[in-house]
């Protein structure tokens, strides 16, 4: 099921402190990704990899859809926005077309000015987003994001910064009151995400490329070959170009 409406609004203003991991969860200032928003359906792209692009208001990047979805990985080189805004880059299990759960980490930036920050986060969708501790990000570091559900309703989320050698991890169970993983989708995706119930101002990221991503798919390892693309369209102005680079690349710009 692909639902979710959602409404463009300015980045609330403030800082709060991050969510001490595994410890305590608390969200920060009521962060939030949603499930895939399409607006204009299916259509033809050209390419050996890229079967068609479909447009959401909120994610850009590439989705397996199937069965048996229950690991997604890739590593990507934390950017540098350049306007005032957010964004985030994550990997993912469901969301698209089930919408009951998402199993998801990855990283969030915000460019106020001349200041950019950056937070590692993990969520359980339609719980709200929690942020890491213990781990620094800062623009250029490379970063490989991992998901792993280990039923329907438990698994672990994992974020490795491989330039300063910092690993940290969130484990999930006994999610099924929050939602129930399906399992049919795996997902590479960069988000124009909500805080506080409205969606941020996206901005300007440059280039999110995602590199080694796979998935494992009823015990075997696959890439992305097949993926749908997904771009970001909101009112009439496309903000994203995505693509696939071979068999497990996903490279997504802002345009």
């Amino acid at each position: 099921m692909k639902f979710t409406t959602l409404t463009n609004a300015l980045l609330l203003a403030g800082t709060v402190a991050a969510a001490p991991g595994t410890a305590i969860r608390r969200a920060r200032a009521a962060r939030q990704s949603k499930p895939l928003n399409p607006v204009d359906g299916l259509t033809a792209l050209g390419g050996p990899n890229n079967s068609h692009v479909q447009y959401s208001g909120n994610w850009a990047g590439a989705v397996l859809v199937g069965t048996g979805y229950t690991s997604v990985t890739g590593t990507f080189t934390v950017p540098t926005p350049t306007t005032d805004g957010s964004g985030s880059a994550w990997v993912g299990i469901d969301g698209d077309t089930c919408g009951t759960a998402i199993l998801q980490t990855g990283i969030d930036w915000t460019k106020s000015g001349s200041s950019i920050t950056y937070d590692a986060w993990y969520e359980w969708y339609p719980d709200y987003a929690y942020d890491f501790s213990g781990i620094s990000l800062a623009a250029g570091d490379v970063v490989t994001v991992t998901v792993t559900a280990t039923s329907k309703t438990g698994g672990t989320a994992v974020i490795k910064n491989t330039s300063t050698g910092k690993t940290v991890t969130h484990s999930f169970s006994n999610e099924a009151s929050t939602g129930s993983l399906c399992e049919t989708n795996a997902e590479w995706i960069v988000e124009d995400f909500d805080s506080g119930g409205t969606q941020v101002s996206f901005a300007n990221f440059g280039t999110v490329s995602f590199t080694g991503a796979s998935a494992v798919q009823s015990g075997t390892k696959v890439g992305v070959t097949g993926a749908s693309i997904i771009d970001i369209k909101q009112g009439t102005t496309v903000l994203t170009d995505c693509s696939l680079s071979g068999s497990s690349g996903v490279t997504c710009k802002y345009v």
